[in-house]
């Protein structure tokens, strides 16, 4: 007899988990089901789980093809269930292909390939609360999104969008989802779009995503005038859309942590912010060879001005930049000061100069520092007049941490709105004033 295993959190069961347990029990006579808890779900990074274990379990159970369903609560369980029920196959979706090769030593693996389209017609009648997401953009952050998204749970990536044929069914074989090269029907098939494609192009891509009616993350910065902000944050809201800029940092659980600590009076009356990001990009990137739109300001500047917007608001006295330029114009490094009425703050960002990527925020009865990478936000200190006392906070930052802005989209599409303080209309309208004016002043120089 031949024994196959596969496990799944199996949450708002659909179409996909069906012929998944379908096919796995076509590879052989006895499949055994593990179903995991929600506590082992949040330990390996998966957000959202809706439904309660007991409910996942029966809802394996109706479909007719388990033999026997287990419960998978801890790693290394896979490992010894192997070993334990004498398996001869382990399985499961293609979207894993690579991360179980360690179990072929024990038994066959088997990747099954994933259902494209979970979200049929029948689904959505069924269960909407799964959204499909059209993702708008080939690059590398849409890259990283995929897999951050499917640790989200009631979120299906469908398909993607590129007016670039090549790229577009690049992308789309290598994550197994449709590709898409006339709009409309990319619109037609998704309900939310995330957009990744280069900065300039925001605007119109969030413009006529919400003209047909779909929610919108976008990724930062999310458009370079303050009046285009204005536009489509008062079109959302009008047409009841959600419209979200994807500022990773501003979801991330000890960033918000750490904006507690330092309002919290700890340090006393926030005095001086300091943030700076830098990397080292090579020099015919995108980033550091587009004259209009490249450059560290546009491309880091959302992330260190995000903690200063947060902590001392969106009314400055004053803004100035220093810049360094490569020989086309680009800045390699920026510092934009800023003079608030009780505090003066600097962001920092730069790609062709490495410095100290830290952030500081500095009180009347102490100072917070957190060290690069500190826009992930997973330890920081706060010191006081007596050297000797320190208090050291410390918070999880999984994988690539884009999971957590698609957790709290969700959310917001699922109407609620208890996470939209984490980076609030009026803040993203703000960034955007200050690219623009950085912009503009870039072009006069």
């Amino acid at each position: 007899m031949t024994k196959v295993i596969t496990y799944g959190t199996y949450d708002l069961f659909h179409e996909g988990h069906y012929r998944l347990l379908q096919r796995a029990k076509q590879l052989g006579d006895y499949l055994i089901v593990g179903v995991t808890t929600e506590e082992y779900d949040r330990t390996r990074g998966k957000l959202n789980v809706i439904d309660p274990l007991m409910t996942r379990i029966d809802n394996v159970k109706k479909t007719g093809f388990a033999d026997e369903i287990i419960i998978e609560e801890a790693a290394g369980q896979k490992f010894r269930d192997i070993q334990k029920y004498k398996i001869d196959i382990f399985t499961v979706g293609s979207d894993w292909t690579g991360q179980f090769d360690y179990l072929s030593d024990y038994c066959k693996v088997i990747y099954l390939e994933r259902t494209k389209n979970i979200s049929s017609t029948m689904l959505r009648t069924k269960n909407k609360r799964i959204q499909r997401i059209g993702i708008i953009g080939t690059g590398r952050i849409a890259d990283r999104f995929i897999p951050e998204a499917k640790l989200v749970s009631g979120v299906s990536t469908q398909g993607v969008y590129n007016p670039h044929t090549d790229s577009a069914l690049r992308f789309a074989r290598k994550w197994e989802i449709d590709a898409y090269t006339d709009l409309d029907e990319f619109y037609e098939s998704v309900d939310a779009v995330y957009v990744a494609s280069p900065h300039e192009t925001h605007y119109e891509y969030i413009k006529t995503a919400l003209e047909r009616g779909k929610h919108v993350l976008c990724e930062k910065p999310m458009v370079l005038e303050e009046a285009q902000s204005e536009e489509i944050f008062s079109y959302a809201k009008s047409h009841e859309l959600v419209l979200m800029e994807g500022i990773k940092t501003a979801y991330c659980p000890g960033f918000a942590n750490l904006l507690g600590i330092a309002c919290s009076g700890l340090i006393g009356s926030i005095r001086n912010i300091e943030a700076c990001f830098t990397k080292l990009e090579a020099p015919d990137s995108r980033e550091l060879t587009d004259k209009e739109y490249g450059g560290s300001f546009t491309e880091l500047g959302s992330h260190v001005m995000l903690p200063i917007i947060k902590l001392f608001g969106k009314n400055y006295d004053q803004l100035l930049f220093h810049s360094i330029n490569n020989e086309n114009g680009i800045d390699t490094f920026t510092r934009a000061s800023f003079k608030y009425p009780n505090g003066i703050a600097t962001a920092t960002c730069g790609l062709g100069v490495k410095s100290e990527g830290r952030l500081l925020i500095a009180g009347t009865e102490g100072y917070i520092i957190a060290e690069a990478p500190w826009w992930k936000t997973t330890y920081f200190e706060v010191h006081y007049e007596d050297p000797g006392k320190v208090d050291k906070f410390s918070d999880r930052f999984l994988g690539d941490g884009l999971r957590y802005e698609i957790s709290d989209f969700l959310s917001m599409i699922n109407g609620s709105n208890k996470n939209d303080f984490k980076l609030t209309r009026g803040e993203s309208m703000a960034i955007a004033g200050i690219m623009e004016r950085f912009l503009n002043e870039q072009r006069r120089s």
